[in-house]
């Protein structure tokens, strides 16, 4: 037994883990280097609220930011897509089952951001099943989710065949009741410890109950931006967190382990922390370069003889970055031969390229843009 609960043996025979509520007994030891990057941490978050507040077009960060994120923290579960794919999917037609998990993840983001900005909508188990509903949509030609927006009613694990050889047995189905129900609680109560590490200490304790049949792991990540958004330490979800999930996603798992075995807290608060910082730094960078590329390219389509339309054109691919001709008439509010002239010249000048070979629909990428969007979702394949 630990401060963070107990692995106990079911009267059905397989072990499982029961948590304690949070705040860990003892508490959380906030103390020299792990002061200094909690400073660091909350710095880094503050520097992405000045730059979400000055820029022209923030809309614009945010939703392409949120894709990412969804992409990525989809990527942890195993999803097989880029983020060429998810951009590129087209409303008109169904998506396949990767990219539709994806559009899924950024729905239920921007739902669960909306309710959040409701009066007196707080967070809740209620947000919770409400938003798992959205995110377990079923994409046609998937697996059917079980009991979307429903916590479960039995016993599910990690790893393995079976309860038995299973790497992780959250707790059973009354005592997973409780534990949210303490965990509900404890998102409104009172204590004196930072922001950022009870929000650590939120995503563990969910994960660690793992309340539902399916989606917990991407439900969990979505609880992150929601915490921080809801106690106003982020102004914009332009965090994109699970690009340090995903590139450390076996330490990502050892650490939450490790509270449940040792209680070391600490070292999980630590990871969680240094996350924030290099992610931080990550969104910053990335946001610099791609304003630096927008004014470039700017100006290169005005001097062209696409002349002031140009402007247009590139708000329309920093918002959609993937488009058809149809695309540009639509929302230019232009003839498709005015619309088709745009996109030539933006391709004489490299900068945009056609994408795919077939005569109808064609479609063309902001390749440089989609290139300074997509490091950290390259695919892993062996």
């Amino acid at each position: 037994m630990s401060r963070s609960g107990s692995f106990r043996r079911t009267l059905k025979g397989y072990t499982a883990f029961y948590p304690d509520p949070l705040p860990p007994n003892p508490g959380i030891r906030i103390e020299g280097d792990l002061g200094l990057l909690l400073s660091q941490a909350d710095q880094a978050l503050g520097a992405i609220n000045t730059v979400a507040s000055v820029l022209p077009n923030p809309e614009l960060f945010v939703g392409m930011f949120t894709q990412k994120e969804a992409l990525l923290s989809s990527q942890i579960e195993g999803t097989q897509s880029s983020l060429v794919d998810v951009l590129g999917a087209d409303e008109d037609q169904e998506p396949t089952v990767d990219v539709g998990e994806v559009v899924n993840y950024v729905r239920a983001m921007h739902y669960g951001l909306d309710r959040l900005r409701e009066d007196d909508f707080p967070m809740s188990l209620r947000l919770l099943r409400e938003i798992h509903g959205v995110l377990m949509q079923q994409v046609r030609g998937g697996k059917p989710a079980l009991t979307p927006g429903e916590f479960r009613n039995s016993q599910n694990w990690i790893g393995g065949s079976n309860l038995q050889n299973a790497r992780y047995v959250p707790p059973p189905d009354e005592e997973m009741k409780s534990a949210l129900g303490k965990l509900e609680d404890y998102l409104h109560q009172g204590d004196d410890l930072p922001v950022l590490v009870k929000c650590a200490l939120v995503h563990y304790q969910f994960e660690t109950i793992h309340p539902f049949n399916d989606g917990n792991g991407r439900l969990g990540r979505l609880l992150i931006t929601f915490y921080l958004v809801w106690r106003g330490v982020l102004d914009e979800p332009m965090l994109y967190l699970s690009a340090y999930l995903k590139a450390h996603q076996q330490e990502y798992y050892d650490r939450l382990t490790q509270v449940r075995v040792d209680g070391n807290f600490e070292a999980w608060v630590r990871f969680f922390l240094e996350g924030i910082v290099t992610v931080s730094e990550q969104v910053i960078s990335t946001t610099r370069r791609i304003q630096r590329l927008e004014r470039v390219d700017t100006d290169r389509l005005i001097e062209s003889p696409i002349g002031p339309k140009g402007l247009m054109l590139m708000r329309l691919l920093i918002r959609q970055p993937v488009v058809r001709v149809k695309d540009v008439q639509k929302a230019l509010f232009i003839s498709y031969n005015n619309a088709n002239a745009l996109i030539t010249g933006a391709l004489e000048l490299g900068i945009l390229e056609q994408t795919s070979s077939v005569r109808r629909n064609r479609k063309f990428q902001y390749r440089e843009y989609i290139a300074i969007l997509a490091e950290g979702t390259e695919l892993n394949i062996d």
